[in-house]
């Protein structure tokens, strides 16, 4: 679709407010919301070439929206990729992910400490249709290496994780990728790390939660994927408009909104741990504080190498109790006793929030 014409080198900061689709006819500065479900076409030929995929134009907002369009290329410059594609949700996106790279017989191996959602969703809806999968651990390279085996197309792993904050060394699981995906004839193997608890374009991963930094605001519920153009393409246009994965396009419309902020926050945001540390160590019944920021978290140099230095917006801390039921009497107390947070268990606003998470759950 049209995109802005700019310069090359620019900031970040400026692309996330000038990147995307260009202005219509009417020079609007700000991006314009199409609310429309669909789009009237010149003529029959016109849209006859557009519904084969001939010809780029917009045909219908279930999968084609200027809107989404311009969230599209702007999240692809900020990540420095050739193209994106927006998603009704995060887990949309990670549906779409798999839609497009699996298929009956194919072997996935996945951190066991991603978003209990995503393990329900590779390991029990992708399992009654022949896909298998291996959980191993978020941080040990060799669990992932010794996992692999001929018909893994897919490693999938999250980092940071949401809420225990373990950070997987995306280099070491791109070069272990590679290394089994071509031996023996095998076809790609692919690596899909995504970014729960630090914004995508800190962490410069390709992230497929939109509903939490996207927006950063608590107002959206949206996704991405971000790759090469060939990828998206080939991969996942074609399997986006079947199963209605396609944003809304109503949600970029707030994201825009949210970039033109971030600038400013960048900066802020770039102060070490704040007072997370002080923080927690007021609260008596916490043992243990767990955050990328602090030099005590066990993967906290590869955090700041691959956040930008941050640590991102999530903290956990383990509460003391002599057993497993009285340590969640006391985590409840702990949660009910504070006087401005807000208890939910959605990440991604301006407003701290608290949560008691369930214990998560593991897949053999």
């Amino acid at each position: 679709m049209s995109q802005r014409k700019l310069p090359s080198g620019l900031h970040r900061e400026t692309l996330a407010v000038r990147a995307g689709v260009g202005a219509s006819q009417y020079g609007e500065n700000s991006e314009a919301l199409y609310l429309t479900s669909s789009f009237t076409q010149p003529d029959s030929e016109t849209a006859a070439r557009r519904f084969a995929g001939e010809e780029e134009g917009y045909i219908y907002s279930r999968f084609t929206n200027p809107t989404v369009a311009s969230m599209e290329q702007r999240l692809a410059a900020l990540e420095g990729m050739e193209a994106a594609i927006g998603t009704s949700s995060g887990m949309s996106a990670i549906l779409l992910l798999c839609m497009g790279l699996l298929k009956a017989g194919d072997h996935v191996v996945c951190s066991q400490s991603v978003f209990g959602s995503t393990i329900k969703l590779i390991a029990g809806e992708f399992g009654k249709f022949g896909v298998r999968s291996t959980f191993v651990s978020q941080t040990d390279v060799a669990q992932w290496r010794a996992a692999i085996v001929p018909e893994t197309r897919l490693l999938f792993a999250e980092t940071p994780t949401n809420p225990l904050t373990d950070v997987c060394d995306i280099q070491a699981l791109a070069d272990v990728a590679p290394q089994r995906g071509s031996a023996a004839g095998r076809r790609q193997l692919s690596l899909h790390a995504g970014a729960a608890a630090a914004r995508a374009v800190r962490c410069r991963h390709r992230d497929p939660l939109g509903t939490k930094y996207l927006d950063g605001q608590g107002r959206v519920v949206a996704g991405a994927l971000v790759g090469p153009r060939q990828l998206i393409a080939d991969k996942f246009i074609p399997s986006c408009a079947a199963p209605a994965c396609a944003c809304r396009p109503s949600m970029p419309g707030w994201c825009s909104r949210a970039w033109r902020r971030w600038a400013s926050a960048w900066k802020r945001s770039r102060s070490g741990p704040w007072s997370w540390r002080s923080g927690c160590n007021r609260i008596r019944a916490s043992s243990a504080s767990i955050y990328p920021g602090l030099e005590s978290h066990p993967q906290h140099a590869l955090a700041m190498a691959q956040q930008s230095g941050r640590g991102g917006a999530v903290v956990s801390f383990d509460v003391r109790a002599a057993d497993p039921g009285a340590a969640r009497r006391n985590a409840f107390n702990v949660v009910d006793s504070t006087q401005l947070l807000s208890v939910t268990a959605n990440l991604g606003d301006v407003k701290t929030i608290i949560t008691h998470p369930p214990a998560p759950r593991t897949a053999a």
